[in-house]
């Protein structure tokens, strides 16, 4: 795979980010950096979500600073939600569209390409809508990886999967991080963690209250409230 230009080191510098009335991040403070997916762990209304906008620049920080401030369009960087929007048009053009979008060559020989390494080739000429949420899922992810991103951000990809479904995603994500695609990814799913983190960040109450290699978060977590997540308590 060619090298690509990176924003890497993203640096958090005691980011805070306010809706509504209500503070949803507050004082973050660390780094992604090159290597091994990191993976974003905690329970609901932790604030990861938002943390992955706030590191691809989909919205700006109420304090502190991320750095390097990087427009959403950048092609140095892509995101995947956990429910996809599918283009009104074949699965091969999604692909052709996102290339163009990237400021690459439409070609189809490659659009293509993409889709046969996300196991979609036979369904290049079906309208992307009457994909199943799996095989959604996956032509989202040829269409991000596609853009030949240095890092790849995803949103929860597989919440609402079924086992099959989620194991080709994760397939997929694997292949991404071994050809050098930095990993950031939001889970509610412990096992999913502990299959595909290299490292890990907890949140709980849009604070990082851990972050930790994924060996030593599950087999000695340093703080309380990690223990207590890990051990299936509720954790608020």
């Amino acid at each position: 795979m060619r090298d690509r230009p990176s924003t890497l080191p993203i640096t958090f510098e005691n980011v805070a980010f306010a809706a509504g009335g209500r503070t949803i991040v507050s004082g973050v403070s660390f780094a992604i950096e090159a290597g091994p997916p990191t993976l974003l762990v905690g329970p609901n209304g932790a604030g990861k979500t938002t943390l992955i906008k706030l590191a691809m620049g989909l919205i700006t920080p109420s304090a502190g600073r991320v750095l390097p401030a990087q427009p959403a369009a950048c092609p140095r960087s892509a995101i995947v939600f956990q429910k996809p929007v599918m283009l009104r048009r074949s699965v091969l053009n999604n692909v052709m569209f996102a290339l163009t979008a990237a400021g690459r060559e439409a070609d189809a020989k490659a659009a293509l390409g993409w889709l046969e390494r996300v196991g979609l080739g036979a369904l290049a000429d079906r309208p992307a809508r009457r994909l199943s949420g799996g095989e959604q899922q996956r032509l989202a992810l040829a269409r991000a990886l596609a853009r030949d991103p240095a890092v790849l951000f995803l949103d929860e990809p597989t919440a609402s999967l079924d086992p099959a479904a989620t194991k080709a995603v994760e397939d997929i994500i694997g292949v991404a991080a071994a050809g050098g695609v930095k990993i950031v990814m939001a889970t509610h799913d412990l096992g999913q963690a502990r299959r595909l983190a290299g490292d890990i960040i907890f949140l709980v109450a849009g604070l990082v209250v851990e972050r930790a290699s994924a060996a030593q978060f599950f087999a000695a977590p340093g703080t309380e409230q990690s223990r207590r997540f890990l051990a299936g308590d509720l954790v608020i």
